[in-house]
């Protein structure tokens, strides 16, 4: 069977939406930024690129018609390379990553452009209540429109994490992403972004070297009342884009192509929506089963922190050790999530911290609206 290796990554800053750096940027033009990037450090001939596959979790607006396809000529590739929009919501990205890795496994494809974005500053996000179908509310099948703060509220209570943990979490992921930033390792996977004022913007908002516990615990419960969820131990509504170059080991062997890494194994899973934060369990334990792995065999774990009360119950559940092996160079609640970019933003952050510690086998995982989970395992060349 033919190998996905991964030839090049890269990914925008990170914007926060409506007020951040990105909120004039349209969509189109934000990742096109990082798939010129991609395809130029990776060395690949564009024209061998047979598809591009681009995630976004609302398809719609500036980010409607088909963005996959649109977006190719915006990054100065050749019109011959066609196009998709994968939506897996906050996975979105990463569904672009398995889809890619499926079609050369099969053998059906040497090389695929990936991708993802979400500006929440120029499409919005949400669905209007007379667009909600009946039978997907409370009380019908499953409870699908949930606000994803209360499937945190709901991962706390059941496995007893409280507000400390939490707030004491969000303050790590902070602390370990301006640390990253001051040493220089997160301009390593960063492109910049030219603005619509003619500047250009090349670090992430969201990171803030004044938080401490003090002013996290200040913060007030933004889903329930006496609830333990805060604006601050969750990740913020963001913009940003990654891109990414699969190919084959054929095909990278006969370009002479970089290789950053091997795709090992990937997985979905399914959970009720009002669980949504630990839909990342069942994927952790599919994908390690079918990599031959255990949790221990893994040097760096890249867990989308969506909301601090996910990450904790997962990583219990799961085995993960926190201090050694998740989100060494801090997470989402400091950097943000801009959902469709998220799952190569992942990835890009772990190939930096696997060459940073010199590991070789690295994971990501993310939960996803709507009730699931997904993971990925790549080993480091």
């Amino acid at each position: 069977m033919p190998e996905a290796l991964i030839a090049s990554l890269t990914r925008t800053p990170i914007g926060r939406a409506v007020k951040g750096s990105l909120r004039e940027v349209r969509p189109d033009d934000l990742v096109a930024t990082a798939m010129r990037a991609a395809v130029q450090h990776s060395g690949i001939d564009p024209h061998t690129l047979e598809d591009s596959l681009l995630g976004t979790a609302y398809p719609e607006g500036k980010a409607g018609g088909n963005l996959g396809r649109r977006a190719v000529p915006l990054a100065g590739l050749p019109i011959t390379v066609p196009g998709a929009t994968v939506n897996r919501f906050c996975a979105s990205s990463l569904q672009a990553m398995r889809m890619s890795a499926h079609a050369i496994w099969s053998g059906e494809s040497d090389a695929i452009l990936a991708s993802g974005v979400e500006s929440t500053s120029t499409t919005g996000r949400g669905t209007r209540d007379e667009d909600k179908h009946p039978l997907l509310l409370p009380g019908g099948l499953a409870d699908m429109y949930i606000a994803m703060g209360e499937t945190a509220e709901n991962v706390a209570d059941r496995y007893g994490i409280t507000r400390t943990e939490m707030d004491e979490f969000a303050l790590r992921s902070h602390r370990l992403a301006i640390a990253a930033r001051d040493s220089g390792s997160t301009a390593k996977e960063i492109t910049p972004v030219a603005l619509p004022d003619g500047t250009s913007f090349d670090t992430d908002d969201g990171p803030r070297r004044d938080t401490s516990l003090e002013t996290l615990a200040g913060l007030r419960p933004a889903f329930r009342e006496n609830g333990r969820v805060t604006a601050g131990n969750s990740c913020p509504l963001n913009d940003g884009a990654a891109a990414a170059v699969v190919v084959s080991d054929r095909l990278a062997a006969e370009q002479e192509l970089p290789v950053r890494a091997r795709i090992v194994a990937t997985s979905v899973s399914g959970i009720a929506p009002e669980l949504m934060g630990i839909g990342p369990i069942e994927a952790v334990g599919r994908v390690l089963e079918r990599a031959g792995m255990t949790i221990g065999d893994i040097d760096a774990i890249e867990f989308n922190e969506a909301f601090a009360a996910q990450v904790l119950a997962t990583a219990r559940d799961t085995g993960m050790d926190i201090d050694s092996q998740v989100n060494l160079r801090g997470g989402s609640i400091a950097l943000g999530h801009p959902f469709g970019m998220s799952g190569i933003r992942l990835l890009t952050t772990l190939m930096t911290t696997l060459e940073e510690i010199d590991g070789t086998i690295g994971m990501v995982t993310l939960c996803v609206g709507g009730g699931q989970g997904m993971a990925m395992i790549v080993e480091r060349r």
